[in-house]
């Protein structure tokens, strides 16, 4: 692959990310102090992730794979983003802001999937190619938390106060106009299926894989992936705003430890697969959870504000251990045939249904818990899903018999 190219796809990747990264990391926070918005409603707009992730296949499968190549969708769908997170920023009141970010999601999460078309499109081997292009992706989300923390402090005691977290929508508004145009540049990356080929919503959405939950390990393995996304939605969605309000310091900029964790892990990751197994890795990231959100209950912003750090940092254990290895047990289970079905399967599952119902629930225990306005007793809301994350663990290791993840030749 040509620098120009390699340069292009890490530019791509390092805005995709810059542009996620810049409002959705403190969303919860700018909802709750600059629009009064309510625990459910700040939950309410948390979920259109998972709108959008449920939509996105309809949208990659029915009109990206069959009529226009994937570098102009991605161009215009960020273009449009571009308009809404504009329109974001000028929002006063919650009822107009929430059509804006739910229009927002259901167009910005198929260009995920965009990113990945394109830059495979341009590599003779993605498993090792990928990883050098995607690792920008990362960088850029570390780029825009650092941005907002420590070049423009808006997420400081004070410029919270002052209402300054509505520029993170104008700064990322400006870079998805960038993106959107610089689309047009990329390598084109023309339809993979041919118009006339017939629709199958079955396949849109990975149900090809269902006949995969047979086995009886596979099974328990998708029932836990849904089943931990739920206390997974209680760190998106209260991380930030419970950092920024028992007084943290640039907690926006102290949260991208947890994306350097990620790079780090992921580099840990074979190894910790090749010496103990897909069990034992999966059962860490599990527990590491359940560890993360004790040390969220029980640190403060004082003299115990390195288990506030240390939570933070087991973000690659908690993501990388479970997520990923098991985007690896999914595609060995699945054959030739299935895996991108399976892929799709587990996307579905996760980031759709079992993301939708934790944020829902994180939503709603914030609420029965809040003590007065913008004030929480995050101890108890945090020990919910520790435990909830330990039952899911103890049920995995119960229940899920030792196997080893192997291809066959």
């Amino acid at each position: 692959m040509r620098f120009a190219v390699r340069f292009q796809l890490a530019f791509m990747m390092f805005l995709e990310f810059f542009i996620w990264g810049g409002w959705f990391v403190t969303l919860g926070t700018f909802l709750g102090n600059n629009l009064n918005a309510t625990d459910g409603e700040i939950a309410l707009a948390f979920s259109t992730q998972s709108w959008g992730a449920i939509i996105a296949p309809f949208i990659i499968g029915l009109v990206a794979d069959r009529f226009f190549n994937a570098e102009r969708i991605l161009g215009v769908l960020h273009l449009i983003g571009a308009g809404l997170l504009y329109l974001m920023h000028q929002t006063s009141d919650f009822s107009v802001f929430y059509p804006y970010v739910l229009g927002y999601m259901l167009l910005y999460m198929p260009t995920l999937a965009l990113v990945n078309s394109i830059s495979f499109n341009q590599m003779s081997d993605p498993t090792k190619e990928f990883s050098p292009i995607r690792v920008f992706g990362t960088i850029g989300w570390i780029a825009a938390g650092l941005v907002i923390s420590y070049v423009f402090v808006w997420d400081s005691s004070e410029g919270i106060q002052s209402g300054l977290l509505k520029n993170t929508f104008l700064m990322v508004s400006i870079a998805s106009a960038v993106l959107g145009l610089f689309s047009f540049t990329l390598p084109k990356t023309p339809p993979m299926v041919k118009k006339d080929e017939k629709v199958d919503i079955a396949s849109l959405l990975g149900l090809d894989a269902l006949k995969l939950l047979k086995d009886r390990n596979f099974l328990m393995f998708f029932i836990s992936s849904v089943l931990i996304c739920i206390p997974l939605a209680f760190y998106y969605q209260n991380a930030n705003p419970f950092l920024a309000e028992i007084g943290m310091d640039n907690p926006t900029g102290k949260m991208t430890i947890g994306q350097a964790s990620e790079v780090l892990f992921m580099l840990l990751l074979p190894y910790f697969f090749k010496k103990f197994g897909f069990k034992k890795t999966i059962l860490v990231g599990m527990l590491a959870w359940t560890a993360r959100y004790l040390l969220f209950a029980y640190g403060n912003a004082g003299e115990l504000t390195f288990m506030l750090i240390l939570g933070i940092a087991l973000h690659g254990v908690c993501y990388d251990f479970f997520f990923v290895s098991g985007q690896i047990y999914t595609d060995s289970k699945a054959g030739e045939k299935y895996k991108s079905a399976a892929q799709g399967l587990i996307t579905l599952a996760t980031y759709g249904v079992g993301m939708l119902i934790g944020f829902w629930v994180a939503g709603k225990v914030a609420q029965m818990y809040l003590v007065s306005e913008n004030l929480h007793d995050w101890e108890n809301v945090w020990i919910i899903p520790a435990a909830f994350a330990f039952v899911v663990t103890i049920l995995f290791a119960l229940f899920f018999k030792k196997e080893e993840v192997s291809y066959e030749p």
